[in-house]
């Protein structure tokens, strides 16, 4: 049987549309196939501990006028005696207790219309101490006892105490595992009613920390690190994305 040139042509022309449409197929079923192994599920995590605070820093800052430098010097002198002394009776250990420099600056006197002048007037001399401890009850105790050191002439300001965590790292750390356990459960629960099942960790973002007294709810971009209160609670987060099979 003799095969005319048109019927070869058109068979070449089936062959051609045959091979044009399984590729098509081929490379349908390939696309399909990567986009099911590439879906993924972004989910954020958190974890919550609740902390002690183990240890305080407390600072008072007082200061002096005096019309000599060397009055106010020796005033600011006679009142860190003072103050180390009551820090001494309420149980605060010497090594405990640390004095800044001691610093000043002019006042100048001023005219009656309210210029000043390159007249000295008085001299302005202030100095600060800091002190620290474990024993978180003491400070409590010796802020309720300031106007004792009031009453003998310091002109003081007793800035709030502030209380922290030694090991706060170490939470720090245990928090971000939590926070990554708490994603996923939260992945796997989202997925939960689909055949699909939660695979392998693709990457993980860290939030920043919350550290708030323990009744708060305040979030801040930024992270918060109170240490106001005694009592406190850490909030980590964790931005995971898992591959979904």
């Amino acid at each position: 049987m003799q095969i005319k040139d048109y019927q070869v042509v058109l068979l070449g022309v089936l062959v051609a549309l045959g091979s044009i449409v399984s590729t098509y197929i081929l490379s349908g079923a390939v696309v399909e196939f990567q986009k099911l192994q590439n879906q993924t599920i972004r989910v954020t995590g958190s974890a919550s501990q609740n902390v002690t605070s183990d240890s305080a820093s407390w600072t008072i800052n007082f200061r002096t006028k005096k019309a000599l430098l060397k009055e106010g010097y020796a005033k600011i002198n006679s009142d860190a005696k003072i103050i180390k002394e009551f820090l001494l009776e309420n149980g605060i250990e010497d090594k405990n207790i640390s004095f800044s420099s001691i610093n000043s600056y002019e006042n100048y006197k001023r005219l009656p219309n309210g210029n000043m002048t390159n007249e000295v007037d008085t001299y302005s001399v202030y100095q600060s101490v800091t002190v620290k401890s474990n024993d978180i009850t003491k400070f409590n105790k010796m802020s309720k006892k300031v106007d004792e050191l009031v009453n003998k002439d310091i002109n003081l300001n007793a800035e709030s105490i502030q209380y922290f965590v030694s090991n706060l790292d170490d939470i720090k750390v245990k928090m971000v595992g939590e926070a990554s356990k708490n994603a996923k459960m939260r992945a796997e629960s989202m997925i939960s009613g689909t055949n699909g099942k939660i695979g392998a960790m693709n990457s993980a973002k860290m939030g920043v920390f919350q550290i708030v007294p323990v009744d708060s709810t305040e979030v801040n971009d930024y992270g918060i690190n109170d240490t106001s209160s005694i009592e406190k609670k850490v909030v980590a987060t964790v931005s995971a994305t898992f591959t979904v099979k």
